[in-house]
């Protein structure tokens, strides 16, 4: 039986890749909601994705129906729009959107208790590993060694620093038993910017197509650890998108994430 999904935010790149590759798997897509004012109002989203018509016309009006998931790639701005609808309706909700707040996050943790919630700030199979390792990684080295955190992305993301290297950045933080919020510094400049003890760096480049990179790096005297994760297309996040929809479709209400897609409950 298919997986009936419903895409906010499907006229994007990322919305639009993902209806295109639902059409390799057992996914029908029953709506597809955009901003009023994107010029694709009212076309075939298939045939904006690029693929066969699918007969559902990108609108402005997210409209649900128990049984269905809608996958949420848009902007943080809607977020409670996306959960009220989700909610009235006892839909399913993943959501990649990236740039919430922790305020934001709590609302999807609370809407947890009543329908199936997915969030992940990065859906790719590798990076969800990449968390998993540098958490170790950070455990097992001594205090002695500095750890560091720098993404890449494309010229057109509006959010600094990536939710994806907020996460890692937080699992360096529990590998240590340290608090983020109290040790990460997300920028330096000036003549007094001597590393402090413990911090974790977290800096951003933007530039040119990149749909993503990210390394956390620990730095010893004479040594140094890298670990990095090249995201080479959008399809990664767009797959794992889907991948995370057909897992979550049936499931109890609770707030999930790609671990337990993964089966690496924690």
């Amino acid at each position: 039986m298919s997986t009936q999904i419903v895409v906010h935010g499907a006229a994007g790149r990322m919305g639009q890749r993902i209806v295109a590759l639902s059409t390799e798997g057992e996914f029908q897509v029953v709506g597809a909601v955009d901003h009023s004012e994107h010029p694709l109002q009212g076309q075939d989203i298939g045939e904006a994705a690029g693929v066969k018509p699918l007969n559902v016309s990108v609108s402005s009006e997210l409209n649900l129906e128990q049984g269905q998931v809608v996958i949420d790639f848009s902007h943080p701005s809607v977020l409670q729009k996306v959960v009220d609808a989700a909610l009235s309706s006892k839909a399913s909700l993943v959501c990649g959107t990236t740039g919430l707040s922790p305020e934001q996050i709590a609302i999807l943790e609370e809407a947890g208790k009543q329908i199936p919630v997915l969030f992940s700030p990065n859906m790719s199979v590798g990076v969800n590993l990449l968390f998993v390792i540098a958490e170790q990684v950070a455990r097992s080295l001594g205090e002695d060694w500095d750890t560091e955190v720098m993404e890449i992305h494309h010229r057109f993301k509006k959010d600094a620093p990536s939710g994806t290297a907020i996460r890692l950045a937080q699992h360096i933080a529990d590998g240590r038993d340290l608090s983020l919020e109290e040790k990460g510094r997300y920028s330096r400049e000036g003549g007094d910017c001597e590393r402090q003890p413990l911090e974790i760096g977290v800096q951003s480049l933007r530039g040119g197509d990149i749909p993503g990179e990210h390394t956390a790096f620990f730095c010893g005297f004479g040594e140094r650890i890298e670990l990095t994760h090249r995201a080479l297309t959008r399809d990664i996040f767009a797959r794992g998108a889907l991948r995370a929809a057909s897992w979550l479709d049936g499931k109890p209400a609770g707030f999930y994430n790609m671990f337990n897609v993964l089966g690496m409950e924690r």
